[in-house]
């Protein structure tokens, strides 16, 4: 894949004209003045069918899983080509296309209404539909999948960023009747002020285990529940549209059907950091988005600019930043088709592979926002003209789904084998 199809083009077209009149009007609210960002990422899913497809691709899976509990045999999910299929069909790439065209196109304008989206519908969502029991995901599932209702994923603690686990202190407690007794507080969780449904990541008290060797368990939670307390949203450096804040759990109890996939070997340190791999690997497409805006925004001003009797693209040093930003551009969307066309295909990156991804996109975003703030001069350093704002979201790619410190070091162990 070297270019979106025509396909794919006009429903990009069709998606950025959606963003233009939706989303562009609201940006002030949603990213300073607290607006939250579901009303609009519903109609967002209404709009595309994106609602139905989501529905469709439930009820296929829930049939197999059920039809798989009776013993009975069932054809492979057929959404993508199997694994080590020679060719890849359009079916497929379109399918995985149609995924990551929202990500790009909101990502020029409103970037944290996808990491609101992404963390509700692709972290949540996506961790009970691949590691929860059958019943939790008939319960949760659909919901989560059409954003009827909003997740929030739970694992980073004040006192453990990057060594999530390491670092973590919230734990659950056997109860001695089958449930369990939840402890312990989160922060810096995506959508916490207003889930319904949270994944709760936690360590199991287990005497005579030292606590760094305990097991990692994870609960799915509705908001609500007595002893659980969600903040309000934190106000932040950037990505205001996505609400983030606090969780408090003193002595909240739970039965074992809350337990993820109801076995305390159901999600835990494997299936925790599968979903990283996932989280990184979408970043490239939210770094080609904010990168494409910065450099339309920087070419535009700087052909209308004047300085010193000419426009301030006749110089070599603005040349040399738009050339950049270029390049920048084209290797951030060969990673994206790369990512395509690998799903299409029926296979995952490794983890050196979307670490490696998540970093260069990281990097490349901030670097691009950062020198279009540069050639705005001034007016790059003032709301007006949205390249501040690319810049401030750019920021946080460098931080969440593991900083790019955290970055290098994975894709290190991964290549040596020591991960």
């Amino acid at each position: 894949m070297i270019a979106w199809t025509e396909q794919q083009g006009m429903i990009r077209d069709m998606i950025r004209d959606f963003v233009e009149k939706e989303i562009v009007p609201h940006i002030d609210d949603l990213e300073y003045n607290g607006l939250p960002p579901y009303d609009i990422l519903r109609k967002l899913f209404s709009t595309f069918g994106m609602d139905e497809l989501a529905n469709t691709r439930f009820d296929k899976q829930i049939a197999r899983e059920e039809a798989q509990a009776a013993g009975k045999t069932v054809d492979a999910p057929d959404n993508l080509n199997q694994e080590n299929s020679d060719v890849v069909s359009t079916e497929a790439l379109d399918a995985v296309a149609m995924g990551i065209l929202p990500i790009v196109e909101i990502s020029r304008q409103c970037q944290g209404l996808i990491t609101a989206m992404g963390v509700s519908v692709g972290l949540t969502g996506g961790a009970i539909m691949s590691k929860g029991s059958l019943a939790q995901k008939k319960k949760y599932g659909r919901d989560l999948l059409t954003l009827k209702k909003v997740g929030a994923w739970a694992i980073t603690e004040p006192n453990s960023g990057s060594d999530a686990f390491g670092g973590m202190k919230s734990t659950a407690r056997r109860d001695g009747n089958g449930g369990y007794i939840l402890n312990g507080s989160k922060t810096y969780i995506t959508n916490g002020p207003h889930a319904d449904t949270l994944v709760f990541i936690c360590r199991l008290e287990e005497e005579g285990v030292d606590s760094k060797d305990r097991k990692i368990v994870s609960f799915i939670l509705d908001s609500g529940m007595h002893g659980l307390e969600q903040s309000r949203p934190f106000k932040k450096m950037g990505i205001g549209s996505s609400p983030t804040g606090e969780l408090f759990l003193t002595d909240v109890k739970v039965g074992p059907e809350r337990l993820m996939g109801e076995s305390e070997d159901g999600y835990g340190r494997s299936g925790a950091k599968s979903t990283f791999s996932t989280e990184r690997a979408g970043v490239a497409a939210m770094a080609l988005g904010l990168v494409e805006r910065s450099l339309e925004l920087s070419i535009e001003y700087a052909k209308t600019r004047v300085q010193f009797g000419q426009n301030i693209g006749s110089y070599q040093l603005i040349q040399l930043k738009l050339a950049k930003m270029e390049v920048a551009r084209l290797n951030l969307e060969n990673l994206v088709f790369r990512y395509i066309e690998t799903r299409a295909a029926g296979k995952d990156l490794t983890l050196a592979e979307a670490s490696a991804m998540k970093l260069y996109a990281a990097q490349a975003a901030m670097e691009v926002t950062t020198e279009a703030v540069q050639v705005f001069g001034g007016a790059g350093y003032m709301r007006e003209t949205r390249v501040e704002q690319l810049m401030r979201d750019a920021k946080i790619l460098q931080i969440y789904a593991g900083t790019d410190e955290m970055q290098v070091l994975a894709i290190a162990k991964d290549l040596l084998g020591r991960g």
